[in-house]
């Protein structure tokens, strides 16, 4: 019977060892996990804090005028996309930085005289950064003034630099005004 009892105290004592050993294996993968949770958490928002920083430095940029900014935040591949009245010279998407450059910039410079441009709310998850404001603007080919109008941007940014620019405006009142007599 010492026997039987003994060898139920050893089977006993393993199996509870057993099982604190897989308790502090789970207990340490829980751990792990979190602070990798934790860690990918961090990531975002450093990342997103990133994407903030390019992007508030390339509309700074643009506020300037500055060209030579401008360009070192773009990348090579960006895409800037307006949608709305194909009449109006600089509706996109423009794809490449050579094509905004070279082509985009002058049409819309040509065609549209920003009178007030003021970010109201900016934000930004990961590499995605979201603008909205109002402007105003004067359109050079009826050389009226637009009333104010609502605008939001989203820009997406890749490798440190400005891969699109996705602008959203009320389309409506820049093409009424372009077209206004």
């Amino acid at each position: 019977m010492k026997k039987i009892i003994l060898c139920f105290a050893i089977a006993s004592l393993l199996v509870g060892c057993d099982m604190a050993k897989k308790s502090n294996t789970q207990a340490a993968h829980e751990e792990t996990t979190e602070v990798n949770e934790m860690s990918a958490s961090d990531t975002l928002a450093q990342q997103s804090q990133e994407t903030l920083a390019i992007a508030n430095a390339y509309m700074a940029a643009m506020g300037k005028g500055d060209m030579e900014t401008m360009n070192t935040l773009m990348h090579e591949d960006m895409v800037w996309q307006n949608a709305g009245d194909e009449n109006l010279p600089w509706m996109g998407p423009w794809k490449g930085k050579k094509a905004i450059l070279e082509e985009f910039f002058p049409a819309f410079g040509a065609g549209f005289v920003t009178k007030k441009w003021v970010p109201t709310d900016g934000f930004a998850s990961g590499d995605t950064a979201a603008y909205f404001g109002q402007m105003i603007g004067v359109l050079s080919h009826s050389n009226k003034e637009t009333k104010e109008f609502t605008y939001a941007l989203r820009v997406k940014v890749k490798d440190g630099k400005i891969i699109l620019w996705n602008w959203f405006e009320d389309s409506l009142e820049v093409s009424k005004t372009y077209h206004a007599k």
